[in-house]
């Protein structure tokens, strides 16, 4: 029986775990990376390429080896828990070298166009057409994995911020930053405070005269180091905090993880206190911040009303003169020009079942891959997400019909949207609800009042 033929589009850390995936099913991948190298956001060029992911030189991931690393090749123990982006990179290489990886990836290959075949309905197969040095090539795959990530686009909102075409001083997106001595000396202004801007806020004021992070709506401030120097996604990740957080709601885990952030700074007295809960949006993963707000060397501001040549005016009426350089870090968009109709991005959002799969095709044989910002790493999640599609794709498993994926589509999306800030008339309530974790708690440190871990039971069938 002939193998069936998948596209594999991305050689980064989602793109080699699908390869993988593809192979153990025993299915034929063929990979298709634009650029000249495997490792998508984790390879750092000095000049940013055109439809790839860029980062500084300094980057450090926010999540610990013990938690991003693949389920069958950990990262070797000498390794930092927390990795340098070429450390990140080397262990991808590893990867790729230890399944033998690399010999099914075409690089300097574009995808230039993916569309359905005349049959698509019976056959599910895909026409792929890519380009490489000039001669453009089509081949038919039985499906398409997408592993292009979402950090590639820039997302540059100059219209939200007027007068920045009158600013004679220099401004640029995150993505084009690259080290920070070109701010010697400088006034600088920093728009967002996610990850970027953050790590950007402290490491140029290291050279800077003065930085200014201006901020919309504040934010968690997340520490990599955690109690006794373990790192802080391998505490927060346990089964016990899960179970608890079952038991006593998502308000009551919100109060806890807001308290301890809040032990280590009171983020209202930093002027960075958000609107929103620390579990309804991603913290930033900062160790360094607050040192560098409390030493004056980064200044917390709100959000930009308007910029004049030298100077920023903000929404609470302050004024900083002689600026010389705003750098947005305000994201990314992602689009996926190459497939045309197959896959709709509205306002920078996609619907996609579980994340993976377009509910509207006529055969599940298309697939995006690793386009998910979780509250850790990304990596474990793209193996996941490649087992359950190449199962897919081999017909060991169904999805079900479209109405049904749309339906849970829109829940998902409604249960998202909704907020979790406390109000005050459910204060009680909220008391309520720790009384009862403390009950919990108790109970939990009465060994004879818990069915072990292990149960001895035979599991119910599924």
């Amino acid at each position: 029986m002939t193998k069936k033929r998948i596209a594999v589009i991305g050689g980064g850390a989602s793109g080699l775990s699908s390869i993988k995936c593809c192979l153990e099913e025993g299915l034929e991948p063929i990979c298709f990376e634009r650029s000249d190298d495997i490792g998508g956001l984790w390879r750092f060029q000095e000049n940013p390429e055109e439809g790839r992911a860029s980062i500084y030189k300094s980057v450090i991931i926010n999540t610990s080896k013990e938690m991003m690393c693949f389920s069958d090749y950990p990262i070797p123990d000498h390794y930092p828990n927390f990795m340098h982006n070429s450390r990140v990179l080397e262990y991808f290489r590893m990867y790729a070298k230890e399944f033998d990886l690399l010999k099914y990836i075409r690089l300097k290959t574009t995808v230039c166009r993916v569309t359905k075949r005349p049959d698509f309905s019976t056959s599910g197969q895909w026409e792929v057409v890519t380009e490489s040095e000039g001669k453009e090539e089509v081949n038919v795959f039985d499906g398409v994995m997408v592993c292009t990530g979402h950090h590639t686009n820039a997302h540059l909102p100059l219209e939200s911020f007027p007068g920045i075409e009158k600013f004679k001083g220099q401004y640029f997106h995150s993505r084009d930053y690259k080290k920070p001595e070109i701010f010697t000396g400088k006034r600088v202004i920093i728009i967002g405070i996610g990850n970027s801007g953050g790590d950007l806020a402290v490491e140029i004021s290291h050279t800077a005269k003065q930085v200014f992070l201006s901020t919309r709506r504040g934010a968690w401030i997340l520490n990599r180091v955690a109690d006794y120097g373990y790192p802080v996604d391998v505490l927060l990740s346990s089964r016990f905090k899960h179970f608890l957080q079952k038991i006593c709601g998502e308000s009551s885990a919100n109060y806890f993880l807001e308290k301890k952030m809040n032990q280590r700074f009171d983020h209202e007295m930093f002027g960075l206190k958000p609107k929103h809960r620390a579990l309804s949006q991603h913290p930033t993963v900062n160790d360094d911040l607050p040192n560098r707000i409390i030493s004056g060397l980064v200044k917390v501001k709100g959000n930009v009303k308007e910029f004049t040549e030298t100077a920023a005016i903000f929404e609470d009426g302050s004024r900083e003169d002689d600026i010389d350089a705003v750098i947005f870090a305000t994201g990314y968009s992602f689009a996926f020009p190459f497939l045309e109709d197959s896959v709709q991005v509205v306002k920078n959002k996609i619907s996609l079942y579980k994340k993976v799969f377009p509910p509207n095709l006529e055969k599940p044989t298309l697939a995006i891959i690793g386009l998910i910002q979780p509250l850790g790493a990304i990596m474990p999640i793209s193996e996941l997400q490649g087992r359950w599609v190449t199962q897919v794709f081999k017909g060991l498993r169904t999805l079900p019909s479209q109405s049904k994926m749309k339906a849970e589509i829109a829940k998902a999306q409604e249960e998202m949207a909704k907020s979790l800030i406390i109000k005050t008339t459910d204060k009680p309530k909220f008391r309520n609800t720790l009384q009862n974790c403390v009950e919990t708690i108790k109970n939990i440190k009465n060994k004879e009042s818990l069915k072990p871990w292990h149960s001895t039971e035979e599991p119910e069938e599924t």
